[in-house]
């Protein structure tokens, strides 16, 4: 689905040029970010606490400090014509005051501010009538326990951290109230859980000129314990009604939260083929690693040319795609060793991605591997042939 809104001459040379892109947060989606950057000639400058980030080896200028020190966001902004983050956790004090001296940020504070606590995205879904599960919000942990000693909040839930979350972290399903002994008194929210049949994921990609389109819907499996997408699917093996569905409720979030560049739609499809927003991410995500093989236009090269108000790619399918994730294995931790690799890049439509982070630890997110084929099923097929010979360990 394509949108355009009046034609903006006012253009700026990104190529080649004294233009400078800044990368708040340098993991392994700024990495990849950065090698469409490089595809372009774009000078880049990224920020990121950690000495050792994925991003160092990829971009022109490389600066270390904290995302959310406002002094630090903003000073580093000010280097940049155009600033984007791979991660939500920054400073939004600092980005509004960039934004409001002119620097352009993408997306903007504004929408960041509405996605950053999830009692606020929550919140957010309520008041634009966007179908989502029901949920209450608490402002700490005693909290909640004293609504469930009241039988204000019914068992089982799940418990959502507010802020901080990622990758898992920060989310817990709580079945009996003893789930909630070891869990950080913080403001949390407790979500209704949901029968549901898949977990979906749509990912859009909008441009400030108004030009938006969708990806194909994705469907996730989720590790049972690690709460990690393990296997993202596209396409998603639901039926076309289902689909269409999905793209559309991801269009209207889209266009609620007014966002620029990438957003990522994390949706249940119910029992009854209803679909729920369960919350989104405003970048490059997870859901969307498949597409740098099985897409014509990847999405960090989409989310690239969102945030520069340049015209968007093709975002359908040249294949069926099948990412999964490589992450440490449970009792491994210290210097990486990604063992039988070797084998893996000896089958066909197979491509590892490796992040950089030289220390593993259990769960923690080290690469991904991308199956492209034009059956799904035999893509689906090499994809668990990949999970069983393919182990993230240490070397100790």
């Amino acid at each position: 689905m394509l949108i355009f809104a009046a034609n903006n001459n006012t253009t700026m040379n990104y190529f080649s040029s004294d233009f400078k892109l800044g990368i708040l947060g340098g993991g392994q989606l700024g990495k990849m970010l950065l090698a469409d950057t490089r595809k372009f000639d774009i000078q880049t400058y990224v920020l990121d606490p950690s000495e050792e980030a994925p991003s160092r080896i990829g971009c022109n200028k490389f600066f270390q400090g904290n995302l959310m020190g406002f002094d630090t966001v903003y000073e580093f902004g000010k280097k940049a014509d155009v600033l984007t983050f791979e991660i939500e956790l920054v400073n939004l004090e600092a980005l509004e005051k960039l934004e409001s001296e002119g620097t352009k940020v993408y997306p903007s504070p504004k929408t960041l501010r509405n996605i950053q606590n999830k009692g606020r995205q929550k919140d957010f879904y309520k008041t634009h009538n966007i179908p989502t599960a029901p949920f209450q919000r608490f402002q700490t942990l005693e909290q909640l326990k004293t609504s469930l000693e009241k039988n204000n909040t019914t068992l089982p839930f799940v418990w959502k951290s507010a802020e901080f979350g990622y990758d898992g972290n920060g989310v817990k399903i709580v079945r009996t109230a003893t789930d909630l002994a070891n869990l950080p008194d913080v403001e949390c929210i407790a979500e209704e859980m949901i029968p549901f049949k898949n977990e979906l994921a749509v990912i859009v990609v909008r441009n400030p000129k108004g030009e938006i389109k969708t990806y194909p819907v994705v469907e996730m499996e989720f590790h049972p314990e690690a709460n990690q997408v393990e296997y993202v699917i596209c396409p998603a093996r639901i039926d076309d009604k289902v689909a269409a569905k999905a793209r559309e409720v991801a269009l209207k979030v889209s266009e609620a939260f007014e966002h620029v560049g990438l957003l990522a739609v994390e949706m249940f499809q119910t029992e009854n083929d209803d679909i729920l927003v369960n919350e989104v991410a405003p970048r490059p995500h997870n859901s969307g690693h498949y597409s740098i093989e099985a897409s014509y236009t990847s999405q960090f090269e989409n989310h690239l040319r969102a945030i520069l108000d340049l015209p968007l790619g093709n975002t359908e399918s040249k294949v069926a795609g099948i990412m999964v994730n490589l992450v440490g294995e449970e009792g491994h931790s210290g210097q990486v060793v990604y063992k039988n690799i070797e084998q893996i890049l000896a089958i066909d439509g197979v491509t590892p991605h490796i992040y950089g982070k030289r220390e593993t630890r259990p769960f923690r997110k080290m690469g991904h591997v991308t199956i492209v084929n034009e059956d799904i099923t035999k893509a689906r097929t090499t994809a668990e042939e990949v999970k069983k010979l393919i182990r993230v360990i240490s070397n100790s």
